[in-house]
């Protein structure tokens, strides 16, 4: 029987993996000095909770999510995203109770979603995001956006644009929802079977369609900004405000929703238009209302995610290199068996002071030997022949050089720690 791999999956194999480690650094390094903590949750939750938290209109929830029942019967859900999770969690082990707020939180881990596979979509994919819950500052709006641009730049991926909009709140959301539908109307007929239905549950959804057709019929639609409180038109001129005084250039897209329901007040995109059909590498905003629903007391947040499969690809359109260190500080090199037990202890003496180190267990000749030392980018390599162990000896070879100098046994270890170390 031939196995594969399921559809929409990847394996990420030696020599690509690497890139994924510089990338969850580079995000790690950024975390730290923006203060946030890491927070580990489970890939699956009980189906409720994404019901309740991304909303049962969306695509994800109606259309996207690997749902199935265990062995009690209850209904559980692969995570299709992150901050339901993460929220579940803040509001299950009392985080908003603790003194220092807010609470500032990352995760890196995959999140599954039955899609068509494209390049940049995947039904496994790994993300990358944030939550900051506890402050309803439009500075923290800020400070999320410019992390997120941050960490494209100091990547090396530039020439990226900010697209910001306001979704409003329940109190000025309704107002422009009655605008929206008594718009709409009209057109229903000509709509898209998911916006017909979504005319009805969720008309704002409708603006975030891919369709062109319906792009076109809502293209004079009003928009959400029109019909903002006193309190989200505040809110949004001060995050606009704040993005100047950092020099982040940015444009209001007044069509922006974001496709999931928990989103309030400020939503924000980072677009790159290299890397395909798929443009969009960072999406995020403000959920002020999430943690209530999901069972906690009112407490604001906002957040992002990204996936590292388009960090992947942005890199490959600007041509970026990653710099991948794939050598080994030391390879052992052994002619016979007989000298093969002074060897199996220096490797692992070289491993236990830091260094990395291999040796051949496929019991070549030393000619292959040293072509894998070669293959491996090798710094240094060990030799252990008949004639130099006969004399309680090691040869040392510079793979640089080509300099070869012969040295006690004994006297290895701390020869190579002097070399190694300059």
């Amino acid at each position: 029987m031939n196995i594969r791999i399921p559809r929409g999956t990847a394996d990420v194999l030696p020599g690509e993996v690497e890139k994924w480690q510089i990338i969850e650094d580079k995000a790690r390094d950024l975390f730290h000095r923006y203060h946030y903590q890491e927070i580990r949750t489970p890939m699956f939750e009980y189906t409720e909770l994404f019901l309740r938290g991304v909303g049962e209109t969306t695509d994800i929830v109606e259309k996207e999510m690997y749902t199935f029942l265990d062995k009690g019967e209850r209904s559980i859900t692969l995570r299709p995203e992150g901050t339901a999770s993460v929220v579940r969690s803040f509001v299950e082990n009392k985080m908003y109770g603790n003194p220092q707020q807010p609470t500032k939180l990352y995760y890196i881990g995959p999140m599954f979603r039955y899609e068509r596979p494209q390049a940049g979509r995947t039904r496994q994919f790994t993300q990358i995001g944030l939550e900051a819950l506890g402050s309803d500052d439009p500075s923290i709006d800020v400070e999320v956006i410019a992390l997120a641009l941050s960490f494209y730049e100091e990547l090396g991926i530039s020439n990226l644009h900010v697209e910001i909009n306001s979704v409003g709140c329940p109190d000025c959301r309704p107002i422009h929802r009655e605008a929206l539908v008594s718009h709409l109307l009209p057109y229903r007929d000509k709509l898209c079977k998911d916006c017909q239905s979504r005319l009805e549950r969720n008309p704002m959804r409708i603006l975030d369609c891919k369709v062109e057709s319906c792009k076109e019929l809502t293209k004079d639609a009003p928009s959400v900004l029109e019909h903002l409180c006193e309190d989200c038109d505040s809110h949004f001129q001060k995050v606009k405000d704040y993005l100047k005084e950092m020099g982040i250039s940015y444009v209001v897209n007044p069509r922006m929703v974001r496709g999931l329901d928990y989103y309030t007040r400020t939503a924000f995109e980072i677009m790159e238009t290299r890397i395909g059909a798929v443009g969009t590498l960072c999406g995020g905003g403000r959920y002020n209302g999430l943690v209530e629903e999901i069972g906690g007391p009112p407490v604001p947040g906002i957040g992002f995610a990204l996936s590292i499969e388009r960090v992947l690809l942005a890199l490959e359109a600007h041509q970026v290199n990653l710099p991948i260190q794939s050598f080994l500080d030391v390879y052992l090199a052994i002619q016979t068996e007989h000298v093969k037990g002074k060897a199996v202890a220096l490797i692992q003496k070289l491993r236990a002071a830091g260094f990395s180190a291999d040796m051949d267990y496929m019991n070549r000749k030393m000619k292959a030997q040293i072509k894998s030392a070669d293959r491996f980018h090798a710094k240094w390599v060990c030799i252990f022949g008949e004639e130099e162990m006969s004399r309680g000896n090691v040869l040392i070879k510079d793979m640089a050089t080509g300099e070869q100098e012969e040295a006690a046994y004994e006297q290895v270890l701390h020869i190579l720690k002097e070399k190694i170390m300059k």
